[in-house]
């Protein structure tokens, strides 16, 4: 018999919880489990007026709106509220009954900015600490990426800017004098609606985008986010390392052991930082990028002691001076006007080979002959590296809406990178809890599990490889 169901009859009241609509198995109740911001209410207490104004929306129900959207990939405050308007679980996640009404979108914006991108990263560091205290974080390994986060702007909003223009016009002693031997400047595009984005690409075969930058570091047990960083799209990712070892174990509450990076981390400025921190440095050096006819500076010998560099012609460069970048090392102009190996040494125009030896160049070299013996076990943390921490990357932008800034303003997209990051490991968090208490049989309230978890908990079930968190992220 073919049935028939009465679309057109409204009930006018629903009988049973609001939560027994919503399938055990969806992602918000299962964040809902385990997810406690009673500290919210203090931590944003200084930015809200104790004895005057109207009453303002619940801050846990407001982070908790803003998490919602982020764990179906909505980044827009006006997308948000109308998906919430229909969306049950986002209703009872944030606390709303169905006959409340919602806040306005504008809401969610003024909220972001009372509160400041400061709080936002507290929330993402109390995320990490309940990750570490859940047994998540191991802190022996740690992989460090960049990523560029396109940002809200159209392309008629760029303007070109060229550099003696600015500088003229801030000189306070008039037009600048030209001067014939420096080249012309490129000039450099800007956008006039969201100043802090810069023009810059990610490889040699895209056409420039302004952009922001995503400073990440992975953990490797669980990946586990534990540092989150927003700089300008031209900011230079390798300079960035030593405060990220710094803020991660800050976060952490512990030093890594391991740091892998990529290229772009190869400076011998991290490996001497590295060195000194006494942690292992995984980061593939650079290859030298010299002419086929120039001998490369790999060819010339390095006396740190003595400041003495000696040229593949056994004649020594002396110290000349220190630069930002490092020592200039300079050789005697009539010893290479006689040397047979001047034509392939340097250019024409100049009297003599000139060498610059970067901040922590000994510590490079170092790294190139460990690099150079192709260990496994280093091959096998490079290739984790890749799949960990570019994983974690291409995760946040394709189901978190991480791909473009949804707000300008560095601030703005400060907050939607911790955002995404608290998602991505509330979402670890709750898999390799789920994945044990399965396993366990166990079954009990919040409450109860928060108790558990500060008491016994399963951390001490991981420890003696009952349960491997590994399989369960």
């Amino acid at each position: 018999m073919i049935g028939k169901q009465e679309r057109w009859q409204e009930d006018l009241f629903v009988a049973g919880p609001l939560s027994s609509l919503i399938p055990e198995d969806h992602i918000l109740k299962r964040v809902d489990a385990i997810l406690d911001l009673t500290w919210l209410a203090a931590l944003v207490k200084d930015t809200y007026c104790a004895d005057n104004g109207r009453k303002s929306i619940d801050p846990e129900s407001a982070l908790r709106l803003m998490l919602a959207g982020f764990f179906e990939g909505i980044t827009q405050d006006r997308k948000l509220m109308r998906q919430a308007q229909v969306n049950l679980a986002m209703r009872w996640f944030a606390g709303y009954r169905l006959h409340e009404s919602l806040p306005d979108p504008s809401s969610l914006t003024r909220i972001r900015q009372r509160w400041g991108a400061d709080r936002f990263r507290q929330i993402f560091q109390r995320i990490v600490q309940q990750c570490v205290n859940a047994g998540l974080v191991g802190g022996k390994t740690v992989h460090i990426d960049a990523t560029l986060i396109r940002a809200d702007v159209s392309w008629e909003s760029l303007v070109q800017i060229h550099t003696d223009q600015v500088l003229e016009e801030n000189s306070s002693t008039g037009p600048l004098p030209e001067d014939p031997t420096t080249p012309a400047s490129k000039p450099q595009k800007r956008s006039i609606t969201d100043p802090d984005a810069t023009m810059t690409t990610s490889s040699h075969s895209f056409h420039m985008e302004p952009s922001y930058k995503q400073h990440g570091a992975v953990d490797d047990q669980c990946g586990i986010i534990v540092d989150i960083e927003i700089t300008t799209g031209q900011a230079n990712e390798g300079r960035q390392l030593p405060e990220q070892i710094k803020r991660i174990e800050a976060n952490i509450g512990q030093k890594p052991q391991v740091v892998t990076a990529d290229k772009g981390y190869a400076h011998g400025a991290n490996y001497e930082h590295l060195e000194q921190e006494q942690m292992e440095a995984i980061i593939p050096p650079q290859t030298s990028k010299t002419k086929s006819d120039c001998i490369p500076s790999c060819r010339f010998k390095y006396d740190a002691k003595h400041q003495i560099v000696t040229c593949p012609a056994k004649q020594r460069l002396t110290y000349r001076g220190q630069t930002v970048q490092g020592d200039i090392y300079r050789a005697d102009a009539k010893t290479c006007r006689g040397c047979p190996l001047r034509q392939r040494c340097f250019s024409q125009k100049a009297t003599s080979r000139t060498l610059l030896i970067g901040h922590g160049y000994e510590a490079l070299l170092r790294a190139r002959r460990v690099h150079a013996r192709k260990e496994e076990r280093r091959k096998a943390l490079y290739t984790r590296h890749r799949w960990r921490v570019e994983g974690v990357h291409g995760q946040a932008k394709v189901q978190h809406g991480l791909r473009r800034a949804a707000r300008r303003g560095l601030w703005n997209v400060a907050i939607q990178a911790y955002l995404t990051a608290v998602v991505m490991n509330l979402k670890r968090l709750v898999a390799v809890l789920l994945y044990f208490l399965r396993f366990w049989g166990y079954a009990f309230t919040k409450n109860e599990f928060q108790n558990r978890q500060s008491a016994v908990g399963y951390k001490k079930y991981i420890r003696t490889g009952k349960i491997s968190v590994q399989q369960a992220a």
